[in-house]
């Protein structure tokens, strides 16, 4: 991501924000309502033009081949948007066919899915549990293998267990090699990732690894991370409102 820029009209959701992500890491994107985190998450996955700047995502550039970029990537919205009144299994067969999967190579997947996140194939979607839906929502991102995982506020809504659970699984996939995009405004959950950008007014406030955003911060680099979000993004708002 270079010199990114996103605007409606007169107004700039985005100003020129520059980063890069690394191949198996988990980078959180972090901020407050308003702050162009959504935005910018929105571009990342291919969903959004950008108005300038330069984006690339599993090394295609968005504005050249947005189709072949959005095969390398998996989604999971905040919101449960799967079909709750199809099973667990007629989503499955469905979202891996939309992904170009069929046959054994599908069968296989589902299954290898169906195993990994402990899902009831005959199930009803809408009558899961938000941990269960958030389970298959993930299950659905990954069954084309995906180089880059985007994850939109995935554990809103879903108990600490689940959320503990959910955690683990993205260690794992990380480890795998797997990227992690994530955003969530869970300011603990931000302990969990490589490194984290927080966004503000559309601009980038801080950038690095949750060690080092506390220490910009000047909390401390034992302090937790909600004291250190809040250090950032008010030192940003009262730079802004001195005279010039």
């Amino acid at each position: 991501v270079k010199d990114l820029v996103r605007k409606f009209g007169d107004f700039t959701a985005v100003a020129s924000t520059s980063f890069d992500v690394k191949r198996g890491e988990i980078f959180g994107l972090l901020g407050p309502n308003g702050a162009g985190k959504t935005t910018t998450f929105r571009m990342l996955c291919g969903l959004l033009p950008a108005t300038s700047g330069t984006l690339e995502v599993a090394g295609l550039n968005l504005r050249h081949a947005r189709a072949k970029a959005r095969a390398r990537i998996g989604y999971v919205s905040q919101k449960f948007a799967l079909y709750g009144n199809l099973t667990v299994l007629e989503n499955l067969k469905f979202f891996g066919g939309a992904y170009g999967l069929s046959g054994n190579k599908l069968k296989q997947q589902i299954e290898k899915a169906l195993q990994q996140f402990e899902l009831q194939p005959q199930a009803r979607s809408g009558d899961l549990p938000n941990g269960f839906k958030q389970r298959l929502s993930m299950a659905a991102a990954l069954l084309h293998q995906p180089e880059i995982v985007f994850l939109d506020e995935p554990t809103s809504g879903i108990d600490p267990l689940a959320r503990r659970a959910f955690w683990y699984t993205i260690g794992k996939l990380a480890d795998q090699g797997m990227t992690i995009i994530i955003t969530t405004h869970f300011m603990e959950e931000a302990e969990y990732c490589d490194r984290i950008a927080i966004q503000d007014a559309g601009k980038m406030l801080a950038l690095g690894s949750p060690k080092q955003v506390r220490q910009q911060a000047g909390t401390g680099s034992s302090s937790d991370m909600n004291r250190a979000f809040i250090a950032i993004v008010e030192q940003s708002r009262a730079h802004q409102q001195e005279p010039v």
